[in-house]
């Protein structure tokens, strides 16, 4: 279906397709001169010791596991208002995912105070997912962590640039992690990057996402080493220099399309804020934040009207989501259900908006417009 308003739109331009072509040309196109360039380049705007490329966001969080040694049987307290990803990485190192709720309808990310309420002898970690770019109360999630002795790790994904306190989510807690997808504010089709101030931690990570290998191919390739030996069980978790090439043309143009978006954000919630038909999380927000998605939710309500509310959008054009199905109610993750109240009320009734940098008042107006008369 071809919609007047897209839930997002690429933010490409001959840009991406000339640093493409460039890489093509280079004739070394897996990880390589590109990679080592953006992983650069991508520490240094979020003021981070390291950082390093990876095939996607999920083998980030994997990492993540894997460097901060959680193992079978420990707990990691996560959010289940999330993409399934955040948890997937906690089973597969065998971990137990513990899902905490929501601190309200207006702020949706993970609650400090049940947080600290599901803390065990069991527990190793605490992974956050800062919705939508609006950081979780890192102050008081940092607190209980070092109370309790525990790893944080940030799943970082919908705010790069987005900051708590000056300064950048991603860099607070042990590790944190960045997606590249397609629909992220950096798009390069798939791709991530994992970033970290641990010098063993950067290592092993860079060791872990290639086999295992002490050497990569484009450093024998330049001569320093003509061959390797494997010392760990690695994975093949590289990404390769055509994708980092388009990620670096887009980092270029992140400041600039965050700024768009924050002035999109406020003509939302200048339009919407006087209904008292549905609640906009985070309109009050005023740190920095990256603005990924714009999300509603309805009022006395269920899925059934919140289906039929989207429907109708449909049906002028207007295309929706919903971020996120609740990860607890997954047929896979039955065994680790837990009454979330807040989390379960939203997921029913919450529909995310288009939101993307080319969006125009006119675009707004005729969303928010055609929302209330729905």
């Amino acid at each position: 279906m071809s919609y007047k308003i897209p839930l997002f739109e690429l933010n490409f331009t001959e840009d991406e397709e000339q640093a493409v072509l460039d890489t093509l040309r280079s004739k070394w196109i897996s990880i390589g001169p590109k990679t080592a360039e953006l992983e650069e380049k991508f520490a240094q705007m979020l003021g981070s010791k390291y950082a390093v490329g990876l095939t996607n966001s999920t083998v980030a969080l994997h990492l993540a596991m894997v460097l901060n040694d959680i193992k079978e049987g420990d707990e990691v307290i996560c959010p289940s208002l999330t993409f399934v990803a955040t948890a997937n990485a906690i089973r597969y190192v065998g971990a137990i995912p513990v899902f905490a709720d929501i601190v309200s309808f207006d702020d949706l990310t993970i609650d400090p105070i049940d947080i600290e309420n599901k803390i065990t002898s069991k527990t190793k970690a605490i992974m956050v997912m800062h919705y939508g770019g609006f950081a979780c109360d890192m102050e008081a999630i940092m607190k209980i962590a070092k109370k309790h002795n525990l790893k944080v790790i940030e799943d970082a994904c919908h705010g790069p640039l987005s900051e708590y306190n000056s300064k950048k989510l991603g860099t607070i807690g042990d590790v944190g992690t960045f997606s590249f997808f397609s629909n992220k504010n950096i798009s390069t089709g798939e791709g991530g990057i994992l970033v970290t101030n641990n010098k063993d931690y950067y290592e092993r990570a860079k060791l872990l996402r290639s086999h295992g290998m002490t050497t990569m191919s484009y450093e024998r390739a330049k001569g320093h080493s003509t061959s390797y030996d494997v010392i760990e069980l690695g994975y093949n978790y590289r990404i390769d220099d055509i994708r980092s090439s388009i990620a670096i043309v887009q980092l270029d143009k992140l400041k600039d399309d965050l700024e768009k978006r924050i002035k999109i954000k406020k003509m939302y919630v200048d339009m919407l804020s006087k209904n008292n038909k549905f609640i906009v999380p985070f309109n009050a927000y005023n740190k920095f934040a990256s603005n990924y998605i714009f999300p509603i939710i309805l009022k006395d309500s269920d899925y059934i009207k919140r289906d039929s509310v989207r429907e109708k959008l449909a049906e002028t054009g207007i295309q929706t989501s919903v971020h996120y199905p609740a990860v607890h109610q997954f047929s896979i993750y039955k065994e680790f259900y837990v009454d979330l109240p807040k989390t379960d009320y939203v997921v029913d009734n919450l529909i995310t908006l288009p939101m993307y940098s080319k969006l125009t008042e006119t675009d707004v107006e005729y969303i928010t417009t055609t929302l209330e008369s729905v």
